[in-house]
């Protein structure tokens, strides 16, 4: 008697699903950092509100509120045409919560500027470091150590009271000076001051991408794959613009997530000093130091700009933190 043989049904599920692609991968392990996700939306917020503060602003900047006999006044101060000044009014009669807007779009204007130049030259010249070596490597990573062993703060309290005070611009198109214009919402000449300060903060920016990238491209250059690149005849740019940096830039990311809050901090503690935007321009720092002459008699005061100066440079911390965990290819999915 012969017996039949039952089908064997196999569990292919494994095998019929989807595998993820690497940006969702990194998405959700993203999701898994509550306090990155709750930051990055509360930066989203702030920031997109900052783009639409022409809109959403009840006041213009620096239109001053003459019905107001108290200077500073408090949240919740109706003018005399019955519009509510809801942060109050600062010492000069104008509404801060029009002022904490716009100073929002010309600080996260400004961080996002400097990371953005500073991780992409200090990216490529670690790349070229990390991947030529011998006297290239020798000669950037020196300039690297040098500028390293210099003090940060004072030189930029140097550099700001000598270029901003003195009116020096860096020559631009007047194209681009009409954008930082449109950017900033401010006037020309104030956008200027803006570009010297990006300049500033940009001159030792670039060092922590530089020795990241340099320490990736070392790794990278001794891969199978870029000898079999050089072996096929490719050129050392499209190495290192198509296959060095794309597979070395995880940590470039992180950093400049973490720089951001740092260049935050850097721009208002130079404008709190006197040596960053200068009002009638707003960014938090210079408003911070308006308001210390005033915050005995009205401690809300400082609260202000200062409340969101620390959300946002907190919460670049917790988004690099998410980053880096979404990032680290040896965490399991």
């Amino acid at each position: 008697m012969t017996s039949v043989a039952q089908p064997v049904i196999l569990n292919d599920a494994a095998k019929d699903e989807k595998q993820e692609s690497q940006i969702r991968v990194i998405f959700r392990r993203f999701r898994k950092h509550k306090m990155a996700v709750i930051s990055l939306i509360l930066i989203t917020i702030i920031f997109v509100s900052s783009l639409l503060a022409p809109v959403i602003a009840p006041f213009e900047r620096d239109a001053i509120d003459l019905s107001s006999s108290i200077r500073p006044a408090p949240p919740g101060t109706v003018d005399s045409q019955g519009r509510v000044h809801y942060l109050g009014i600062d010492h000069l009669g104008r509404d801060l919560f029009t002022r904490v807007l716009y100073a929002a779009r010309v600080s996260m204007s400004i961080a996002i500027l400097v990371v953005l130049i500073s991780e992409t030259f200090g990216a490529f010249l670690g790349a070229l470091a990390g991947y030529y070596g011998g006297i290239t490597d020798t000669l950037i990573s020196r300039v690297i150590e040098f500028m390293l062993t210099i003090p940060t703060l004072p030189i930029l309290l140097i550099l700001s009271a000598i270029l901003l005070r003195r009116d020096v611009v860096i020559p631009l198109p007047g194209f681009v000076n009409r954008f930082l214009s449109a950017m900033l919402l401010a006037p020309e000449r104030e956008a200027q001051k803006v570009v010297m300060l990006v300049f500033i903060l940009v001159l030792f920016g670039w060092l922590g991408a530089a020795r990241l990238m340099r320490g990736m491209a070392l790794s990278l250059s001794k891969q199978d794959f870029v000898e079999a690149l050089r072996a096929t005849g490719a050129s050392d740019a499209r190495i290192i613009f198509r296959h060095i940096i794309p597979n070395g830039i995880a940590p470039i990311l992180v950093n400049a997530s973490l720089a951001l809050g740092g260049v935050i901090v850097a721009e208002s503690a130079l404008s709190f000093l006197g040596l960053g935007v200068q009002d009638p321009t707003p960014t938090w720092g210079n408003m911070l130091s308006t308001s210390q002459s005033y915050m005995f008699q009205n401690p809300w005061l400082p609260l202000v700009p200062g409340v969101f100066l620390v959300i946002v440079s907190i919460g670049f911390n917790f988004i690099g933190d998410g980053l880096r965990d979404a990032l680290d290819p040896r965490l399991k999915r």
